[in-house]
């Protein structure tokens, strides 16, 4: 059984401004902000939630089925996804169109600044979820606005169970949309920040929200992660990187092993724990698809940071 993950494939062009954008930005000044950054350090990568999840997901052993949209310039990802052996039965070319690209500036903080041409992205509601076959779990990432309200509509009406992770594309939607989505979701999954404008915007606290669904889960970056499930809360500890390179796709590597973890009906503790682990193995990497693991690594991983044996 697979786990459809819908959501963007993307280029991202990472940039890396040697300095810390606070001491660049005036905060008396906003209302005429005109900044530049030199940034010496950039690089192109694959990139794109549904691209990345994917590509995380299938290292722990799961079964990733990409549902997503490309243009005309889609020629390299989509022979890396042949080269992965990840399928793309379900990524839609839409003509006359560019694959989606992100252009990221870290700085020194690890605080981004990102530009996002969606592109083909905009069709993604041409893919419906109901096409795809033998899916146990789906997971409804950043994507085109008309996409990720029907994916999450065709989830619910099928009756297979999946994670709302509206990331970058949350302020797309008002609170009643918001609302909308948790009630029909089986879980959610935002950041610190998302998690913010989430109550902002839905006039509900997250202990309201957690009640809605299974799981709700907040990531805190390095200071772990919290999952509100069954009327309890878990707090998850982060895993200490062997470096801090690149924080780009840790989130997505983090959703990956909440996918695992469900799929495999892992208990919240150690589906957390899991998560926090791929997450770190990525910030210790540039881009998001560059750092590699196996599943007897993981396990060592997991031992060694938590003193569990993991399977």
């Amino acid at each position: 059984m697979s786990t459809l993950i819908c959501g963007s494939i993307a280029y991202d062009t990472i940039m890396v401004f040697r300095d810390q954008f606070k001491n660049h930005i005036l905060p008396d000044k906003l209302h005429i902000l005109n900044v530049a950054f030199l940034v010496p350090d950039m690089r192109r990568e694959y990139g794109g939630c549904a691209g990345n999840i994917a590509y995380n997901l299938q290292m722990l052993g799961g079964d990733p089925l990409i549902m997503a949209t490309v243009g005309d310039d889609h020629a390299p990802y989509t022979a890396r996804l042949d080269s992965l052996g990840l399928a793309r039965t379900h990524v839609r070319v839409v003509a006359s169109s560019y694959t989606a690209q992100a252009f990221i500036t870290t700085d020194l903080d690890d605080n981004q600044i990102t530009a996002f041409h969606p592109g083909a992205m905009n069709f993604s509601h041409e893919n419906h979820v109901q096409d795809a076959k033998d899916v146990k779990l789906g997971i409804v990432s950043p994507d085109g606005r008309e996409g990720m309200l029907q994916h999450a509509r065709e989830f619910h009406a099928a009756g297979i169970p999946f994670i709302f992770d509206p990331g970058q594309g949350l302020p797309m939607f008002n609170g009643e949309e918001l609302l909308n989505f948790v009630r029909l979701a089986d879980y959610v999954t935002v950041n610190d920040y998302e998690a913010q404008l989430l109550q902002e915007r839905t006039g509900q606290s997250i202990e309201a929200l957690a009640k809605e669904v299974k799981a709700l889960i907040v990531t805190l970056g390095a200071k772990g992660s919290e999952i509100f499930a069954g009327g309890k809360k878990y707090d998850i500890p982060s895993v200490k990187p062997a470096a801090v390179l690149d924080p780009t796709g840790c989130g997505d590597a983090f959703r990956a092993g909440l996918l695992y973890g469900i799929t495999n009906g892992l208990d919240w503790a150690v589906t957390g724990r899991l998560a926090s682990l791929i997450g770190s193995l990525k910030i210790a990497q540039r881009g998001p698809q560059n750092h590699r693991y196996t599943r007897a690594s993981i396990a060592a991983m997991y031992k060694a940071n938590f003193g569990e044996t993991l399977w």
